[in-house]
């Protein structure tokens, strides 16, 4: 019929949703989201528009305030994502950063002073990447996991990352001669899975393939106060490189080295 309008594919929707070329598509009815961005009360959820700020921060306490963990997504919509999930491949750029020589660290502090200090890198991490609407995707042991979407961060992703990891660094201390905290860093920007993995009590929002696991290996390879940038994600967040030193890195599992610069604070 003339003037019917084609069918969207759920991929189709979170691909606009998570690219910024649509909002609110997945977790919530029209009228509701309208209503939601008519609350002057940013920040607010990156899905659905559910503000955080006042006073439309009292939503909260229906069940829609910031997720623990993706405090750019709110509650309600990580319950309604366990019932609608799904998701889309495209261009992101990943923040993987680690506490350089966390073992020694533990044994020479002891398990409850490690703890409080880990606590407090955590803290620290979710600061700084909430600061450039960059999603905290996970805390794995010594490492921090963030996904700087373009829906989310915008098109300069990029350079949003990047500048998180500097920011990473100088509030641990990299600017002085001893940080609180031994940090590296890896930057990469690649295609890859973004959106819900698993069911059930094994359930997460998150992103898979092998850009995941480059920006895992160029951190894993970084030394302590050193950010490993990928020639992709200098190319993607216009890193001038001009006297910076370039790496080739042979990661495992990879048969042609990976090209990186080493950028700091």
């Amino acid at each position: 019929m003339l003037g019917r309008r084609p069918k969207v594919s759920l991929e189709e929707k979170w691909r606009r949703v998570l690219m910024g070329e649509a909002r609110g598509h997945i977790c919530w009815t029209p009228w509701m989201r309208r209503f939601n961005r008519a609350l002057p009360s940013d920040p607010r959820c990156k899905l659905c528009d559910t503000p955080f700020g006042r006073p439309g921060s009292a939503l909260r306490f229906l069940g829609f305030g910031p997720s623990r963990l993706n405090r750019r997504i709110c509650s309600g919509c990580i319950h309604a994502l366990e019932k609608r999930p799904g998701g889309a491949e495209i261009e992101l750029s990943l923040l993987f950063a680690d506490v350089r020589g966390s073992t020694a660290l533990a044994e020479k502090l002891g398990n409850e002073e490690f703890m409080r200090l880990m606590a407090r890198f955590y803290a620290t991490a979710a600061t700084v990447v909430d600061a450039r609407n960059g999603i905290v995707d996970k805390f794995v042991g010594d490492e921090v996991v963030a996904l700087f979407i373009p829906g989310f961060a915008g098109a300069d992703h990029a350079a949003d990352a990047l500048a998180s990891a500097r920011e990473l660094l100088e509030a641990t201390g990299h600017l002085g001669d001893e940080p609180w905290i031994p940090v590296g860093a890896g930057v990469h920007v690649g295609r890859a899975y973004v959106g819900t993995v698993g069911e059930q009590e094994a359930f997460d929002f998150t992103a898979l393939g092998d850009p995941v696991n480059t920006a895992a290996r160029l951190a894993s390879s970084a030394g302590q106060g050193e950010i490993l940038v990928s020639t992709a994600a200098a190319e993607s967040a216009e890193l001038d490189t001009a006297g910076l030193e370039e790496r080739a890195l042979e990661l495992r599992g990879r048969v042609e080295p990976i090209r990186a610069w080493v950028a700091t604070v």
